[in-house]
């Protein structure tokens, strides 16, 4: 949060520019604005400019387009700083009034080190990620102001930029009154060539933001049949090729485990069969498959936390759809199918029963212990009827499977359980990129053999517990077991942002991460040639 400096709608007294700039108390402005449902007493255009950090006795350093900047306004910012005392901390600084005619407010925000690099220690680009940060602080605090444009510095990182800008200006209102939504800014690259950076970045941020509308939006406005009419609506236009199968089309096609789920809610669930063709026809695809239980209550093993949040067990669903959007495009060089299932887990008089068996499309049976750990029963057939039906080179499946993720890392990373080194070599560097990091976690025999050894039946979902996201990817593993395939627990990471929260997204909101990993990956494997210049 940008520091307080005095009230609202009094001028600084500092030096010559006191007549002609002012300081303000951004989060008084912003309530004000609130309270009064409208912001067009605010200025119309802002500007965000990155300020690396003091060095020693150094002093702060604008970025080279803030330099130019400053020139414009004949030294004003410079001596700004040095009267205020903004040091270039990360995501620290102040909010400027008058200092140029075109932009009535000016942020000053905090860019960390200049120069930063990897870290590896925090498997991060930092330099990437502080840019992230900067700009998406600024553009929320002119957002508050009530700035309907934003231009922001390109910081040396313009896609970053984007993403961070456009992330963090991003808010679910869809059932709030029109007069009482908050304005999301216009976003321009300030001065810069680099353009098609500053494009992919926004495509990219916007993607996370088709994730987070999906998952943020309530249980019964966001149904099975709603999600998919919403996914029409996003991939359509984009020449992307949607099919919506009914359940007489799911009961044709024997997806038993899904229906041993869906039967449980009236509302009739939902196949949505996804292509994305990028290149040759004849090419293998990517096959995405994502988990899309659009309200997991825990069926008949109800679950004891506050229910609302289980809105979003369809964030893996949210974020395929978002990633095939974002590869279309980007026209990313590729062929991708999307295999989502969508249904609700309800208890009822009809809805599976602890100890129920299933018979799956690859004739293992298949053992329902647990009703409220039913992410991998949805998603067994759909995997196995995705690789009869598509032949893909290899298989990416994204859900919130079990807690043990969220307990093992909060919001920092997410678990990747994979049988390829290359795919997870590949996901370690998409997230270093993104700021979405990624942490590999086992797939031993040890919780095979917890699944697998039963003379009852084949497999079961039992052994939830501390290692319940080992145990969810070792049945998962059971329904691919001859091609190259990364599951992504995104427990902690895809639901709300809780713990560590970063400065670019909302806390106690839906995250839609990670979308922007998943286009990175995919944008890796589509131009491997290409992968030594950074993200996409």
């Amino acid at each position: 949060m940008l520091q307080r400096i005095i009230k609202v709608g009094q001028i600084s007294k500092f030096s010559q520019f006191s007549k002609n700039t002012s300081i303000l108390n951004v989060t008084s402005i912003a309530r004000y604005s609130s309270q009064q449902g409208e912001v067009s007493k605010c200025p119309v255009k802002g500007l965000v400019l990155g300020l690396y950090e003091k060095e020693g006795d150094k002093p702060p350093k604008l970025t080279s387009i803030g330099e130019k900047f400053d020139d414009r306004t004949h030294g004003k910012i410079h001596s700004l700083i040095q009267e205020t005392n903004i040091n270039g901390v990360l995501g620290k600084g102040k909010v400027f009034q008058n200092v140029d005619p075109e932009f009535h407010s000016v942020a000053i925000i905090g860019l960390g080190p200049e120069g930063a690099e990897y870290d590896s220690e925090e498997v991060i680009e930092e330099g990437m990620e502080n840019a992230r940060i900067c700009a998406g602080i600024g553009a929320r605090e002119l957002q508050l102001l009530g700035c309907t444009e934003v231009h922001v510095d390109a910081m040396e990182y313009p896609e970053q930029v984007a993403e961070g800008a456009s992330i963090s200006v991003y808010r679910y209102q869809d059932n709030k009154k029109k007069k009482k939504r908050m304005i999301i800014p216009q976003l321009c690259l300030f001065e810069s060539p680099e353009v098609d950076a500053w494009t992919r970045g926004l495509f990219k941020g916007e993607a996370q933001n088709l994730a987070r509308k999906l998952s943020d939006a309530p249980a019964n406005q966001m149904t099975p049949t709603a999600f998919a009419q919403a996914a029409v609506d996003a991939l359509c236009p984009c020449g992307v090729t949607v099919e919506v199968r009914t359940i007489n089309w799911i009961e044709a096609n024997h997806l038993n485990s899904f229906l041993m789920v869906a039967k449980g809610s009236c509302e009739p669930p939902v196949f949505l069969e996804i292509s994305y063709c990028g290149t040759s026809p004849e090419d293998k695809p990517v096959l995405l498959v994502g988990k899309g239980i659009t309200f997991d209550s825990g069926g008949l093993s109800l679950r004891a936390k506050p229910l609302n949040i289980y809105r979003g067990s369809m964030a893996g669903a949210a974020v395929v759809v978002a990633a095939v959007r974002a590869a279309a495009a980007l026209s990313l060089p590729i062929n991708i199918a999307a295999i989502i299932p969508l249904c609700e887990n309800m208890p009822s008089g009809l809805c599976c029963k602890p100890g129920d068996v299933v018979t799956c499309l690859n004739t293992k049976t298949l053992a329902i212990e647990e009703c409220d750990r039913i992410g991998v029963i949805a998603m067994a057939d759909p995997l196995v009827y995705g690789q009869n039906t598509h032949k893909p080179r290899l298989v990416l499946d994204v859900g919130t499977m079990a807690n043990g993720v969220r307990s093992a890392f909060a919001g920092a990373a997410c678990g990747v359980f994979s049988n390829s080194n290359e795919i997870w070599e590949g996901f370690k560097k998409a997230g270093i990129l993104t700021g979405d990091r990624m942490w590999r976690m086992p797939l031993w025999n040890y919780y095979r053999n917890l699944v697998a050894q039963n003379m009852a039946f084949d497999i079961s979902n039992r052994g939830w517990g501390p290692a319940s996201s080992c145990i969810a990817a070792a049945v998962l593993h059971q329904f691919v077991p001859c091609i190259d395939w990364a599951h992504l627990d995104i427990t902690g990471v895809g639901m709300l942002a809780e713990e560590g929260c970063v400065p670019y997204l909302l806390p106690h909101r839906m995250t839609g991460r990670p979308t922007r990993t998943l286009i990175q990956f995919l944008y890796q494997t589509a131009c491997p040639e290409e992968i030594k210049q950074g993200p996409c």
